[in-house]
């Protein structure tokens, strides 16, 4: 493990004085995890509703998960067990459980954190070393729609489908860290959403928690987008299919992971990922906000896409009067 020391020290000096020098505004945070917290001058930003309670709750010690130039992903002890809150520059992926700053990640506003490193949240704030964020604006991460079951206009639902599968088979769709072919997990989702059963589709969630690399999985995203989808569409067993999912994700995947599908059970989802949903029902433009989501990480935007034709998949067959 590598300590802080006078070169390190030297180094790091030498990196914010060459950005100070370029014009480039920096906040430095600290790479020692023992270091004390102080808060700073707070940041604004825009936070998300869906972590409102731990925001404007008490004060609670929190670590960092994960520091990139994009994001600090910080897990939070709860009396119900962990959550995560993110702080997101402009340009990463407007998830459901983040703070938003005003500035793009060009602009360096994150400067990293190693994993394990000191964190708190609560009164209002997020204060990760030499950063603190406050939130001084609020948006909502699930799209009001109309009515309960909002209908979904049929040209964008096979727009939707095109832009996954072309014009080949859903069977050719395949995600990388995703086992493909017949027996694949994906072939058993398709499989259960041909036969119109619920149930088996959550029986294939076993397969699929934690399935794929990364801090979100392919196979979780999938999920994720799966069980938001239907419970925007307001499937009946909406819930019942959210609950599963996110029990089963317990000991089995990334606390971020799991985070997001406590969220879209909820149906909290990312702005990109509401932004299609929303262009589904005539409100925006469906090519472009597409095109958005897909782009979203490795896998990540295309894994939720899936997830989202598959809700309205089932939520056809399974509600269909017979």
């Amino acid at each position: 493990m590598r300590t802080a020391g006078p070169q390190h020290t030297t180094t790091a000096t030498a990196e914010r004085g060459r950005a100070a020098r370029a014009g480039v505004p920096t906040i430095p945070l600290p790479r020692d995890p023992a270091r004390p917290l102080t808060a700073g001058p707070a940041v604004p930003a825009a936070a998300s509703t869906g972590v409102a309670e731990l925001l404007r709750g008490p004060v609670r010690p929190a670590t960092v998960l994960l520091s990139v130039p994009a994001a600090v992903y910080l897990a939070v002890a709860t009396p119900q067990g962990t959550d995560v809150v993110g702080v997101l520059t402009a340009d990463a992926a407007r998830l459901p459980l983040g703070l938003v700053l005003s500035r793009p990640s060009n602009g360096r506003p994150l400067v990293g954190a190693p994993a394990g490193a000191r964190a708190s949240v609560g009164g209002g704030r997020v204060v990760v070393g030499d950063l603190t964020v406050s939130a001084a604006a609020w948006w909502d991460p699930r799209p009001r729609l109309p009515g309960l079951r909002p209908v979904l206009l049929p040209e964008g639902v096979r727009t939707l489908r095109t832009a996954l599968y072309g014009d080949g088979p859903h069977s050719a769709f395949t995600l990388p860290g995703l086992p493909g072919g017949p027996s694949g997990p994906l072939a058993a989702l398709r499989g259960a959403v041909r036969r119109a059963d619920l149930d088996a589709a959550l029986r294939t969630a076993t397969r699929l928690v934690g399935l794929g690399p990364g801090l979100t999985p392919a196979g979780d995203d999938v999920l994720a987008g799966t069980v938001a989808g239907l419970v925007l569409m307001g499937h009946p067993a909406a819930e019942r299919f959210g609950a599963g999912v996110h029990a089963l994700a317990a000991g089995r995947t990334t606390e971020l992971s799991r985070a997001l599908l406590k969220h879209a059970a909820a149906g909290r989802v990312s702005g990109e990922f509401a932004a299609v949903v929303r262009a589904l029902i005539g409100q925006g433009d469906l090519d472009a906000a597409l095109a958005t989501l897909l782009a979203t990480g490795s896998t990540s935007g295309r894994a939720m896409a899936l997830g989202l034709s598959t809700a309205i998949d089932l939520a056809d067959r399974t509600t269909r009067t017979r």
